[in-house]
């Protein structure tokens, strides 16, 4: 079954459309790579491997290393350092940086046709100049010689390499940073889209680029468009010869073949602007674009969120969410009543909203009880989108809308099967009373005693309530009469379940006793007899075989006579006597002895 959870539709996703000659090698169309919020800009160095800008009447040679020089300023700190590489040929994608062997992590590839297919690379390299800071930074070990000689005589032999280094500054505005990249050729029309904008102010606006293969001798409907306005660099990039080998940054005019150039636009693009589209074109020079990088003036909350507990209780549906919501990678804050949706496997289940502002790089904690569904099954998977409302909508215009949503995998404790234990058998102590140590029907399991709590009804048992408080000497209300048992356990518990029955236990029968009013042992006190063997008869014999006393449940014997023809009502002389019990259950045979009477 399809899930009806879908993530919020990304924004800031680069849209790259290229009308023109179909490749052989399929382009990687420019898209976003990372962006950054805050108070951040950035810089770029590189250089080229040709010894002269390429052509029919160039020398085919190229180096296998060049230098360029990076310099920051001390309020200027790093934060990444991005290089790429790129030249004629399939690809050399292990090289060295200040001696430091460097492999590709990410490649690229583009063509003009079969015979003409070109590499782009790329490694994060901010470790390095995290650690060497401003300095020259050389490439070496890049080494096409041997593949170059089938590309110079149509002039695409090129090799060359690239830094950006984004960086902090606490003297900036809040900007949004994106860095975007691929490998694009630009032999007609390349459009792309910057969607989900919120402007705040266009100064210092700017848009850099790094690309390759471009020639200053050719300059032929080569522009850069920003909303339909030709923006240029005069005197280092003209209007019509955007890609001319230079580096915006530095000045330099003999970056053979390859382009590090940036833009200010700031009179290009709108303070409230949603939206820029950058074009650009070449009506002859083969281009290949590999990275852009846009830096604008935009204050932007980015919410996103993440599940960091859950708490669940035995055989309960309802569960507690602990989450947190946060505004980092944001330029302004992230408002109070932000809604926050939960679902359980594709199925909404309620809302939440966000109780403060909450400032850039901020964060809010909170929890949420849900109700899952009776029918969920024991695994469950929440999900939690933020700047949600419940019907993948959002109201928040956000830095990054394809980043609000976590989930986490959570297990229900489910109710245990109860497990029925041996009956604890009481002996009748009156009207099916008996006295019971609970424990012992626990004989056979593993427990300590703080573990376990006896119950009444299962009701009870499910919600730790109206435990019974001495189990060790208990009484039954009931004949039979069910207990249920809890103990814990690491996860959840477990349930016992046993009964208390009542039996008629043997009657313990004195052999002696003395009626003489003392109120100790006054009478002939039959044990387990009275109110439990209700229809039982007591017959005592004198030591002639006279009978002289019949007694039953209600009148036990004290003594005297009430059999004979002489001697009823008066008292039995001291002496052995003789009984008949019968105790009138079948389980039983008629209990016959004697009993000795003293006064």
């Amino acid at each position: 079954m399809t899930n009806p959870i879908k993530l919020k539709k990304a924004s800031y996703i680069l849209s790259i459309l290229l009308i023109g000659i179909s490749l052989p090698v399929l382009a990687q169309d420019v898209s976003l790579f990372q962006q950054y919020n805050g108070r951040y800009d950035y810089t770029a160095i590189g250089n080229t491997m040709n010894t002269v800008e390429n052509g029919t009447l160039g020398p085919c040679t190229i180096l296998t290393s060049s230098s360029a020089n990076l310099s920051l300023n001390s309020d200027q700190t790093i934060v990444a350092a991005y290089l790429y590489w790129a030249g004629t040929h399939t690809g050399d994608f292990n090289i060295s940086l200040n001696n430091i062997d460097i492999t590709a992590e990410r490649t690229f590839s583009d063509a003009i046709d079969s015979s003409r297919v070109f590499f782009a690379a790329f490694a994060d390299v901010t470790s390095i100049v995290l650690d060497q800071g401003s300095t020259d930074y050389t490439i070496s070990n890049f080494d096409l010689n041997a593949v170059i000689a089938p590309y110079c005589p149509s002039g695409t032999n090129f090799g060359g390499w690239a830094i950006t280094v984004i960086y902090e500054d606490s003297n900036l505005p809040l900007n949004q940073l994106n860095v975007y990249d691929g490998l694009q050729s630009v032999p007609d029309n390349l459009s792309i889209s910057l969607d989900n904008l919120n402007v705040l102010d266009n100064e210092n606006a700017k848009i850099g680029f790094v690309a390759w293969e471009g020639d200053r001798s050719i300059a032929v409907n080569e522009q850069l468009t920003i909303n339909g306005n030709v923006i240029s660099n005069y005197p280092l990039n003209p209007a019509n010869n955007a890609f001319n080998g230079t580096n915006s940054f530095t000045g330099a005019t003999d970056l053979y073949n390859m382009d590090i150039d940036v833009y200010n636009i700031q009179d290009n693009i709108a303070i409230g602007d949603t939206s820029a589209t950058i074009a650009l074109t070449s009506g002859q020079d083969f281009v290949m674009i590999n990275n852009i990088i846009t830096v604008l003036n935009s204050q932007l909350p980015d919410a996103t969120i993440t599940i960091d507990d859950a708490t669940i209780n035995c055989g309960d549906t309802a569960v507690e969410i602990f989450y947190t919501v946060y505004n980092n990678n944001s330029t302004d804050v992230l408002p109070a009543q932000t809604p926050i949706a939960f679902y359980a496997n594709g199925e909404f289940l309620g809302t939440s909203e966000t109780a403060t502002d909450i400032a850039i790089n901020g964060s809010e904690i909170n929890s949420i009880y849900l109700n899952l569904p009776e029918s969920s099954e024991p695994n469950v998977t929440i999900v939690v989108i933020v700047d949600d409302d419940g019907t993948m909508n959002g109201i928040v215009t956000e830095t990054n809308e394809n980043n609000n949503s976590a989930f986490s995998e959570i297990e229900l404790l489910v109710i245990p099967e109860i497990t029925i234990l041996p009956n604890l058998i009481g002996c009748n102590e009156g009207f099916e009373i008996s006295s019971y140590d609970l424990f012992e029907a626990l004989s056979t399991l593993d427990y300590s005693e703080d573990e376990v709590a006896f119950y009444g009804s299962l009701e009870d048992l499910e919600i730790a309530s109206n435990a019974i408080l001495i189990p060790s000497d208990y009484n039954n209300i009931s004949n039979p009469e069910t207990i249920f048992v809890r103990i814990e356990r690491a996860l959840c518990y477990e349930i016992f379940q046993f009964d208390l029955t009542i039996e008629n236990c043997p009657p313990y029968i004195p052999q002696g006793f003395s009626p003489n009013n003392d109120t100790k042992n006054d009478w002939f006190n039959i044990q387990g007899l009275y109110d439990i063997f209700t229809a039982h008869e007591l017959q005592i014999y004198n030591r002639y075989g006279d009978l002289i006393f019949v007694g039953d449940n209600e009148k036990p014997w004290d003594g005297t006579i009430n059999r004979g023809l002489n001697n009823v009502g008066s008292v039995s002389p001291v002496g052995t006597y003789y009984y008949i019990l019968n105790l009138n259950d079948p389980n039983y045979k008629p209990f016959v002895g004697w009993v000795y009477v003293n006064y």
